[in-house]
């Protein structure tokens, strides 16, 4: 039943915004760093951090550079830590084989953190994508992305990844049947409790252009995702993928890129009212720095501003390269 409401002048609706503190009484969502997750780029070297020119304030870290991140996140409370490699052209393969080598920079980077800092979760990324020749998720057969061959070597990967201590998996490959494979092989290898959180209504986007460059992926790539990623003009089958995925063993679930799919956030918690994530992504992260930078927006307003709007949406929880900002302006 809609509440009634008392006409005018005996609701006035403005007296409950005239001070900060009858604001803060009857805000409806708040942010706290709790809700953060900071994704982090690793590189290989040592001590030395590579600024990102299409992400400023971002750089790739090397491993011990990683694990100091690490404990700057703890120290302002971010509960989790994400990361992402950055692999050179002379690098890449078409076999991928490096995705599930124990001593990759992910996993040396995801024991040297866990050692380090026990108590911050460690999240990964799950796609062949870094590792391979052609830029894809996935193997490319006879200029296809094909399905089955990819989700057997992201399955490795998985267990490569759970193996160097990770605590939570984000596949983001989006193959079909990849959640059920990545969660029955972490039960038959010990590792039933390491968590998924499944990039399942991952959109082919357009922002995602200098998360390419930080990992080295924007030479690489022939052609594009989407055969794989999901239709910007679609919203229902966000919805099939979701119980798809939480059926095949999905602990929580991803919708990426954030703002512009913040209905998707939305009908996601509001049908299944599981854990929901958003990944603000380096686009929409660009976007807003670069407006800052010239003068045009104030900078910490709206990033703060965009995180809530995540909460606001329904979101557990966001991946965002503004993490450690966020949370200092939070710590106050």
């Amino acid at each position: 039943m809609k509440p009634t409401i008392a006409p005018y002048p005996a609701t006035r609706l403005r007296r409950m915004r005239k001070t900060a503190s009858l604001r803060s009484l009857a805000r409806q969502n708040t942010l706290t760093p709790d809700d953060l997750i900071w994704p982090i780029f690793v590189m290989d070297g040592e001590d030395s951090e590579t600024p990102i020119a299409s992400m400023p304030g971002v750089t790739r870290k090397t491993v011990d550079r990683a694990v100091l991140a690490a404990k700057e996140a703890h120290s302002l409370g971010i509960p989790a830590i994400c990361i992402f490699p950055y692999t050179g052209m002379e690098a890449r393969t078409e076999d991928c084989a490096m995705a599930w080598d124990p001593e990759n920079v992910s996993n040396r980077a995801i024991r040297a953190i866990k050692d380090a800092v026990p108590d911050i979760a460690v999240m990964t990324d799950i796609a062949l994508d870094p590792y391979n020749i052609n830029g894809h998720d996935g193997f490319v057969e006879n200029g296809q992305i094909v399905n089955d061959r990819t989700v057997e070597a992201l399955v490795k990967m998985a267990l490569a990844q759970a193996a160097a201590g990770a605590d939570i998996l984000g596949p983001s490959d989006m193959m079909d049947g990849r959640i059920a494979a990545i969660r029955s092989g972490l039960e038959s290898e010990g590792f039933q409790d390491v968590a998924i959180l499944s990039y399942t209504a991952k959109y082919a986007s357009g922002f995602y252009g200098p998360f390419r460059d930080a990992v080295g992926a924007s030479a690489a790539l022939k052609g594009d995702k989407k055969t794989y990623q999901m239709d910007p003009g679609n919203s229902d089958e966000a919805l099939r993928l979701v119980e798809r995925d939480l059926r095949e063993g999905a602990d929580m679930i991803m919708v990426k890129p954030g703002m512009p799919y913040l209905d998707i956030c939305r009908r996601v918690k509001d049908t299944y009212g599981v854990p929901t994530f958003a990944y603000q992504v380096s686009g929409e992260y660009a976007m807003m720095q670069a407006a800052a930078q010239n003068g045009w927006l104030d900078g910490e307003t709206v990033m703060m501003e965009s995180l809530l709007c995540f909460k606001r949406a329904g979101c557990d929880g966001i991946l965002t390269y503004f993490a450690p900002a966020a949370a200092r302006v939070l710590a106050g």
